[in-house]
C-alpha cells in the first residue's frame, strides 16, 4: 500500500516539477534572453541588455533552469556579467558552450579576444568564433571576419564571412543585419545598397534594432530604394523604443536639423522644430 501511494505521489509530482522548470525558463527568457541567440525560440523577444533591476531575478531563475537548458545556462552567464561577476559568467558560458551553445562560444571568444576574465588569447578566440560560425551563429561569423590573423594564421576572410552569413541570413535576423552591413559597406565583395536594404527590411520586420535604424537611414537618404522621410522617422522611432542609441541620435537630428556654430566651428546651439 505504501509503495502504491508513493508511486501515485511521484506520478503527480513529475508534471508539477516539469511545469515549475518550464516556468523558470520562461522567467529567465523574459529578463535575460539574448535577442541574437540562435537557440532562442521565435516567440521570445529577448533583451539587448539586462536591466539592473532584473539582474537578481535573472540569476535566480536562469540558475534554476540551467541544469536542463543550455539557453538558460548562457543567459545565466549574461546575468552574472551584468552583475560584474566575471568569473561566474565565464564558468556559465563554458558549461553552455560545452553543451553546444554557439552564443556562449561567441561570448567566450570575446572574453579571450579582450582578455576579460581570462588571459588574452587570440588563437583561442579565433577557434571559438570558428566553431560558432560553423554552427551558423551570425555573431560568430562577423567576429571571425573582424578578427585579424592569430599566431601567424591567415588573415580573416571577409568574402568567406559573406558566404557564411548568406547561409545564416535565410532564417536569422542578426545574420540578415550583419550581411546587410557588409553589402552596404562593400566589405568582402561588391557594394550593393539594393540588396543591403532588402536584408535590413527583412530583419527590421523581426524588430531587429540595428536593422530598424539602418532602414531609417536608408529611407532618409534614399539609399537602395525610395527616399521617404516619414518612413525614416517611423523606423527610427521603433529602433529607439528598443534602445538603439544611433536611432535616438537620428531622431534628435531630425528634430533639430540646423546647427549654429561660432567662428571656431564650435556648436553654439541648434534650431529645433
Amino acid at each position: 500500500m505504501r509503495t502504491y501511494l508513493l508511486a501515485i505521489i511521484f506520478a503527480l509530482a513529475a508534471p508539477l516539477a516539469a511545469h515549475a522548470q518550464s516556468a523558470d525558463l520562461v522567467l529567465c527568457d523574459r529578463v535575460a534572453a539574448d535577442p541574437s541567440d540562435p537557440d532562442k525560440p521565435a516567440d521570445v523577444k529577448g533583451v539587448a541588455e539586462i536591466a539592473a533591476s532584473d539582474v537578481a531575478t535573472a540569476i535566480k531563475f536562469c540558475k534554476q533552469a540551467a541544469n536542463s537548458s543550455r539557453r538558460a545556462m548562457f543567459a545565466l552567464g549574461r546575468a552574472y556579467a551584468a552583475n560584474r561577476q566575471t568569473a561566474e559568467a565565464i564558468a556559465a558560458w563554458r558549461k553552455a558552450a560545452d553543451k553546444g551553445s554557439s552564443a556562449a562560444m561567441v561570448e567566450l571568444g570575446v572574453a579571450y579576444g579582450n582578455g576579460s576574465g581570462v588571459a588574452r588569447d587570440e588563437a583561442q578566440a579565433r577557434k571559438l568564433f570558428e566553431k560558432a560560425a560553423q554552427a551558423g551563429n551570425p555573431r560568430g561569423v562577423s567576429n571571425l571576419a573582424a578578427l585579424g590573423g592569430a599566431g601567424g594564421a591567415a588573415p580573416a576572410d571577409p568574402a568567406q564571412a559573406r558566404a557564411l552569413l548568406g547561409k545564416a541570413a535565410e532564417t536569422n535576423a542578426e545574420a540578415q543585419y550583419q550581411l546587410g552591413l557588409m553589402l552596404s559597406e562593400g566589405t568582402g565583395g561588391a557594394k550593393d545598397d539594393v540588396a543591403a536594404r532588402a536584408l535590413f527590411e527583412k530583419a527590421a520586420a523581426q524588430n531587429h534594432p540595428g536593422a530598424l535604424e539602418r532602414m531609417g537611414a536608408f529611407a532618409q537618404e534614399g539609399r537602395g530604394g525610395p527616399k521617404d522621410k516619414d518612413a525614416a522617422k517611423a523606423y527610427y522611432e521603433r529602433a529607439a523604443a528598443l534602445g538603439d542609441e544611433d536611432a535616438k541620435a537620428a531622431l534628435e537630428r531630425l528634430r533639430c536639423p540646423y546647427a549654429i556654430k561660432d567662428k571656431q566651428g564650435k556648436l553654439v546651439t541648434t534650431l529645433c522644430f
